[in-house]
Formats: C-alpha cells, sequence, structure tokens
C-alpha cells in the first residue's frame, strides 16, 4: 500500500499579513460579503473625505485661517481663508483618492511590483545586495560628486552628510537594543552625551588625541550601559521605556549642575579638532595643505570629517552584522521574541541584556566623541529628550531590525527637514505669503503619520532571519515580534 506525500507549500513574504487583509476585505468569517459596487464604494470614499476635511478644517484653523501678528497697538489678527480652504480641499481630495483607489481594493496596490521585484528567495537577496552597494559607491564618492555638480553648495551639503551620517550611526546603535533585543530605550542620548563628555574632557585635560580617545570615551560609554542594564533587569515594556527615559534626564541633569567638572550650561569649549596622522587643516607651515602642496581650503576639513563618520558607521554596521550570526546575536532576537522561552531554554537573559546595552552604549559614545570633536562645543543643551525620540523615530520608521532601513528612514527625517526649508514652489499653490519653513514641522509630522500609516512596520517590511536552513529567504515584517519582552 503506497501513500503520496505532499510537498509543503512556501509561505510567501508576510503571508499572515496578506491573510488577514483579505479576510477583512471579504468580511471576515464565512459566508463572505461580496465586494462593494462601485456606487457604494464613491459613497463611501465621499463619506470619508467629508470626515477627514471636517478635521482638517478644526485643526488648522488657528494655524492657517488666521495669522495673528504683535502691532503697537496689541495684537492684529489677519484673515487668510485662502490658505485655509486649500488646505481643505487638499486633504479632501487626497482622502478621497486614497479611499477609492487603495483602501477599497480587493487586491493590494502592491502586490504585483513586491512580486515583480522578487521580494523573497534569490532575486530578491540579489536586490538587497546591488541596493546595498550603490549606496555604499554613493556613499564613498559623494564629496567628489558634490563638488563637481554643484560647487556653489557643496560645504552645506558635505556638512548635512556628515548630520545624516551622524544619525545614521547612533540608529544602528540603537537598533541593537530595540530593534534586535527589543528593549524600548528613551533614554539613548545619555551614552550619546557621556561619550561627548569623555571625549572632551580626556582630550582637553590630559591634552590627547581624537584616536587615542575615541576608543576610551566609548569604552566609558559601554560602562554606563552596563551600569544601566542592572536596574532594568526585571523590566519589560513600558517599565523599562520610563526607566530608561529617567537614565537620561539624570545625565542630563549631572552635567548641567556639575559645573566644576563638566562646565554646566557655558558647556565645553576648545575640544580638539581630528589631524591627518598630525596634519592639521589650517593654513600655516605644516597644515594639511601646506605638506600636500595644495591650495588650503576650509572644505577639506569637512571631506576629513565625513570620511571619519562614514568609517565610523561602516564599522557599526559590519560589527552589527557580524553579532547576528554569532551566539549573542541569535539570543538578543530570541529574547525579543519571547523572553520567558528564552530562560526555559537556559539562556541567561542577564548577560543578554547587558551586552545589548553595552554594546549599543559603546556605539552612541562613538558618535558623541565624533559630535564634539566636529562641533568643537557641547554643552547639555544638545542632549536632551528629542535627540532620543529622533534617533527611536529613526529606527521603527525604517523598520525594528533592519540596517538598510535605518539609512533610508535617517535621509528621510534629517535630510526631509533641511529639504523642507527650500519648498518655494508651495508659494505658487498656497500663495506668496506662505512660507514653508514656518510650516515646516507641521509638514514634516504630517508626512510621518502618512508614512507609518502606509507602512506600519517600517519602510523596510522584510526581514532576514539571522539562523538560514539550506535556503536564505527573507519573511515580512509581521512575523517578527516588536519586542517588549512578550
Amino acid at each position: 500500500m503506497s501513500s503520496t506525500i505532499q510537498p509543503t507549500a512556501v509561505t510567501p513574504e508576510g503571508a499572515q499579513g496578506q491573510a488577514e487583509r483579505r479576510a477583512e476585505a471579504l468580511g471576515g468569517e464565512p459566508p463572505f460579503r461580496q465586494p462593494p459596487t462601485a456606487g457604494a464604494r464613491l459613497a463611501k470614499a465621499l463619506k470619508e473625505s467629508v470626515v477627514t476635511a471636517l478635521i482638517v478644517a478644526g485643526l488648522t484653523f488657528f494655524f492657517l485661517a488666521v495669522r495673528s501678528d504683535t502691532a503697537s497697538r496689541g495684537l492684529t489678527l489677519t484673515p487668510r481663508w485662502g490658505l485655509w480652504f486649500t488646505a481643505i480641499a487638499i486633504a479632501f481630495g487626497v482622502r478621497f483618492l486614497l479611499s477609492y483607489f487603495v483602501f477599497q481594493r480587493e487586491r493590494p496596490l502592491f502586490e504585483g511590483l513586491r512580486s515583480a521585484r522578487g521580494g523573497t528567495g534569490r532575486a530578491g537577496s540579489l536586490f538587497a545586495r546591488g541596493l546595498g552597494v550603490a549606496l555604499l559607491a554613493l556613499a564613498l564618492t559623494f564629496p567628489f560628486v558634490v563638488g563637481g555638480l554643484v560647487p556653489s553648495r557643496e560645504r552645506y551639503l558635505i556638512d548635512l552628510a556628515i548630520l545624516i551620517l551622524t544619525y545614521v550611526m547612533l540608529g544602528w546603535g540603537l537598533n541593537i537594543v530595540v530593534g534586535l533585543a527589543g528593549l524600548l530605550d528613551l533614554g539613548y542620548v545619555a551614552f550619546y552625551a557621556v561619550g561627548a563628555y569623555s571625549f572632551a574632557l580626556l582630550a582637553i585635560n590630559f591634552d590627547l588625541g581624537f584616536w587615542v580617545c575615541l576608543p576610551m570615551a566609548g569604552l566609558f560609554a559601554a560602562g554606563w550601559g552596563v551600569i544601566l542594564g542592572f536596574p532594568v533587569l526585571r523590566l519589560r515594556g513600558d517599565y523599562l521605556a520610563i526607566v530608561t527615559l529617567a537614565f537620561g534626564e539624570i545625565i542630563r541633569v549631572v552635567l548641567l549642575n556639575w559645573s566644576d567638572f563638566t562646565g554646566g550650561p557655558n558647556g565645553l569649549l576648545g575640544i580638539p579638532r581630528p589631524t591627518f596622522f598630525g596634519l592639521d587643516f589650517g593654513r600655516g607651515e605644516g597644515s594639511f595643505a601646506d605638506f600636500f602642496g595644495i591650495e588650503p581650503s576650509s572644505i577639506h576639513r569637512f571631506i576629513f570629517l565625513y570620511y571619519i563618520i562614514l568609517a565610523l558607521a561602516l564599522l557599526t554596521n559590519f560589527v552589527t552584522l557580524r553579532l547576528r550570526k554569532l551566539p549573542i546575536g541569535r539570543a538578543w532576537e530570541a529574547m525579543r521574541e519571547d523572553e520567558i522561552a528564552c530562560r526555559a531554554l537556559g539562556i541567561n537573559t542577564t548577560n543578554v541584556k547587558l551586552t545589548a546595552f553595552a554594546t549599543g552604549a559603546m556605539f552612541g559614545g562613538f558618535a558623541g566623541s565624533f559630535f564634539a570633536t566636529r562641533q568643537g562645543f557641547i554643552s547639555p543643551e544638545s542632549f536632551t529628550f528629542l535627540e532620543s525620540a529622533i534617533i527611536l523615530a529613526i529606527v521603527v520608521l525604517g523598520g525594528l531590525g533592519s540596517q538598510i532601513g535605518v539609512v533610508i528612514a535617517s535621509v528621510v527625517m534629517i535630510g526631509g527637514i533641511e529639504l523642507l526649508r527650500n519648498l518655494t514652489f508651495l508659494q505658487a499653490v498656497f500663495g506668496q505669503g506662505f512660507d514653508p519653513v514656518q510650516y515646516r514641522m507641521l509638514i514634516f509630522g504630517l508626512a510621518m503619520v502618512a508614512i507609518m500609516v502606509w507602512k506600519p512596520r517600517g519602510l523596510v517590511s522584510s526581514r532576514t532571519p539571522s539562523a538560514i536552513y539550506k535556503e536564505k529567504k527573507k519573511i515580512g515584517a509581521d512575523m517578527v515580534a516588536q519586542g517588549e519582552g512578550h
């Protein structure tokens, strides 16, 4: 008597999410509802658009409809009904298009694009690898490309790239704690501050160079990561977030009030700049330009700083990817999925948490030391909770656990804020009295909300498991736990 064994079906990327969306579109439990008719779709889209327009009208009335100015006789109010009605019309139109053509579709809008791109298997792996190589090539040649294309804005763009790479490095460091280990950390800026002040105090008081102080600053920050790890070993989820938030504020308050040691609110001045094998980037004899026989220029120092932070960021990425394949990296991801199961399997969660905090803090210390030498001046006001919120937003927006997602999110967030300073074409839509600089944070916030509604699991919604059997495959982010130790 013979039996036939059917081959196991291959689970596509995000299969659980696709099944849930299809069940929701068909009406949930059987018997399924019939797809809505064109008239029903139109009526629902109009209803949702009207509701959205009313909400936008109420939220933006005091921002767009009325402008307040201080005059000699007091406060004057200037109505701007055209600007207000334009914003309401845009909200109505965008919501109608999304509701009619996207939200009420039976099949996901980007399902065909995902399958054509090769979201799983070897094709998806080649696509991701090609994208990574292209981004690396662009990063290595960026200063020269910018100098050749837009020499008038070369300094500004390189300085912006340095800022973006700093946040990329910070995002990769926090991604170890939040994305891989699943520990919600709201006080990551504390390690950023410890690295910056450690470097500054060592360089100023002991007359040490950048390359000597850099690893020492990272070790100090890692030590504080271990100190933070001990009190929170038994905490998870929201309780862990509150404790880490308090730790960040403690560090900031200590830096603000310990004036004899940290300079207090006045900060620290005279932080030495990094040198190229002992050559500074001045204009005198023995400088970088004099040694190589080239024309002195301030852009040389910016290019050198760019390649320093690029090297530090690539080092962070390399170490993170290697650690993911080691037992400690797999223990991080296992603890993210289920901490109780980790303990049942004999994994020492105490050591796992401490290594996650220490490793992430070390990279934050490296970034802080670079920030100190780049600015030449640091103060406690540079390390507020807002910095922790921005870094955490970069990790969440890019996708928890995704390295390339952090890069994309850093470019979108940090570069997007600067881009909104130059949106002068919006004056053609809202009128000549519209100043994009005044509304850039409002526009940026709305864009962030739209992105997270569209991609709730981050811009990169696929993950590559660290443990692979026979064939390397990506899975949907909906199959990966968000952390919090549950």
